[in-house]
Formats: structure tokens, C-alpha cells, sequence
């Protein structure tokens, strides 16, 4: 009796693992068609010499060899550096302090709205409203005249100051999405905790040190973690605002991984631009989640 039973019994469990590997097998399907085949194919054509046209040729490490004695590139790496720590200070430690600011204030939600709209504008749209903000005799210069101030700086042209209010403008499209995440993270910490440190004299700073700030750190970990890799992948505001200019001053890794590749047609040093910033951006990553799993585990 009992040998007859035994398929029996391991055939629903048969029966629930082909229906998890149906429901499983098209996200994988199109992960693998969608990231992973064109990773191979990248990294393939950033071995060879390829101009778009005809058959690629083998070059081995050339392209990366190319790459990295271009004092330009070089340039481009410490730009996308000032991006990642630039988008660090401004529009996270802003939104962080419009959201202590408002959480428990009544009608809080209406004071961080107008925060929240720039975010619905592409980063293009951003780059063209502060072109026209901070361009030569534009609408900054023009108001400073009015109060007397002639000699402005050249906001979009001298560097890195072009970097440095680039990164200002995407703080002004940031700030309100951070500010909505720390928001809900502060309306989900207990009451109990805050009152109970209130009794004991915690207000302020050391409420926030104390109290906020650890019961933040999770969701923090998020929003540092997602800001990081979209300032190692900036393109569109610079696009717009700058064009990596003048010359090349003020490109970033993905702006010069665009110009190698689909204006100068070189399309193994653009991969293999691409397949670095694959590799710095991995590895920021895994570095970043190890650190907050660590000290998570108090390691």
C-alpha cells in the first residue's frame, strides 16, 4: 500500500514545480533576451574594430587600451565622480530635510508638492528650462543685472561651475521624490518610540540622531543606493544642457560612451566605454549593499 502510494504523493509537488517554472520562465526569458544577450553582444564588439558597416575586425584589449590613455575619458570619469557625490549631498540631503520639515506638520503635503512637480519632466526638459535659466545674458544673468550684479560667472561654460549647476538642476527635478520616500518612511516609524524619547528629553537633533535617523537607515539605504547608480549612468541633463561642452569638459561616462559609439561611429571603443560602466556601476553596487549588510549585522 504504501509503495503505491509514494507517486502519488510526489506528483502534486511535480505538478507545482512545472507550474512555478511556467510562471517563472518568460521574466527569465526576456531578463536573458532583454540584458543579458545584448551584455555579450557589447562586450564582444568592444574586442574588435567596428564602424557599423561591414565585418567586425579583432582588436583584443585595443579599444581598452585606447580608452584609458585618453587623458579625455579620464576626465569624463572624475565628472561622473562629482555627479555621484554632487546628487548625494544635494537632492537626497534635501529631500531628507523637506521631509523632517513637513511629516508632521498639518497640510504637509501641500508644501512638498511644488518639490514633486519637476519630477514629472523628463531630464531633457530639465536640461532645456535651465539652458535657458543659465545661458549667456539668459534669465539668471538678467535678474542679477536688474540688481546691479554685471560681471556673472558663465554658468554652462566654465568647469567644472557647468557640472556644478547641472547637478543643481537635477537636485531641482530630485528633491521631491526623496522628499516623498523619506516622507513615507518617517509616517511609518511608531509613535511609541518618538513619544517615549520625547518623555526622556530627545528633541530636535538628538531626536533625529537618535530616533529618526536608525529607524531610517533601511529605507536610506534605498534611496543612496538608487541615486548612485543613476548619477553613474547621467546623460539626458547634460545632453541637454551642454552637450559635454565646451569641448569636452563636462561629459560624463554614458555621455562619452554615446559620442564614441553614434557620432564618431567608433563602436568598439563605445562598447567598451559601456562595458566599464557596467563594471564600475556592478561594483559601486555590491560595495554599497555589502556595507549596509554589514553594519546591518553589526559585522
Amino acid at each position: 500500500m504504501t509503495s503505491d502510494n509514494a507517486p502519488t504523493a510526489k506528483r502534486p509537488k511535480d505538478q507545482y514545480r512545472w507550474s512555478a517554472t511556467g510562471f517563472i520562465a518568460p521574466g527569465v526569458i526576456l531578463v536573458a533576451v532583454l540584458l543579458y544577450l545584448p551584455l555579450l553582444w557589447t562586450t564582444a564588439i568592444s574586442l574588435t574594430e567596428y564602424d557599423g558597416l561591414g565585418d567586425p575586425e579583432w582588436v583584443g584589449l585595443a579599444n581598452y587600451a585606447e580608452m584609458l590613455d585618453d587623458p579625455e575619458f579620464l576626465g569624463s570619469v572624475l565628472n561622473t565622480l562629482l555627479w555621484v557625490v554632487g546628487t548625494l549631498l544635494v537632492p537626497v540631503g534635501i529631500g531628507l530635510g523637506v521631509a523632517l520639515l513637513t511629516w508632521n506638520l498639518k497640510g504637509g503635503a501641500w508644501l512638498r508638492m511644488p518639490f514633486l512637480i519637476p519630477y514629472a519632466l523628463s531630464g531633457i526638459g530639465v536640461g532645456v528650462i535651465w539652458s535657458f535659466i543659465l545661458s549667456g545674458d539668459g534669465a539668471l544673468d538678467q535678474a542679477l543685472a536688474a540688481f546691479g550684479v554685471d560681471d556673472t560667472p558663465r554658468w554652462l561654460v566654465d568647469a567644472p561651475l557647468n557640472t556644478v549647476v547641472m547637478i543643481l538642476a537635477t537636485a531641482w527635478q530630485g528633491v521631491g521624490v526623496n522628499a516623498l520616500l523619506f516622507t513615507i518612511g518617517l509616517q511609518s516609524i511608531p509613535r511609541e518610540p518618538l513619544e517615549a524619547a520625547k518623555m526622556d528629553g530627545a528633541n530636535g537633533i538628538r531626536l533625529f540622531r537618535s530616533v529618526l535617523w536608525p529607524m531610517l537607515r533601511p529605507l536610506t539605504a534605498v534611496v543612496v543606493g538608487l541615486s548612485i547608480v543613476a548619477s553613474l549612468k547621467t546623460f539626458d541633463i547634460v545632453q541637454g544642457m551642454t552637450k559635454g561642452g565646451p569641448g569636452r569638459a563636462s561629459e560624463t561616462l554614458a555621455l562619452t560612451m554615446y559620442k564614441e559609439t553614434f557620432v564618431n561611429s567608433e563602436y568598439g571603443l563605445g562598447s567598451a566605454i559601456a562595458v566599464f560602466l557596467t563594471i564600475v556601476t556592478l561594483v559601486a553596487s555590491i560595495l554599497y549593499l555589502r556595507q549596509q549588510l554589514s553594519s546591518k549585522h553589526g559585522v
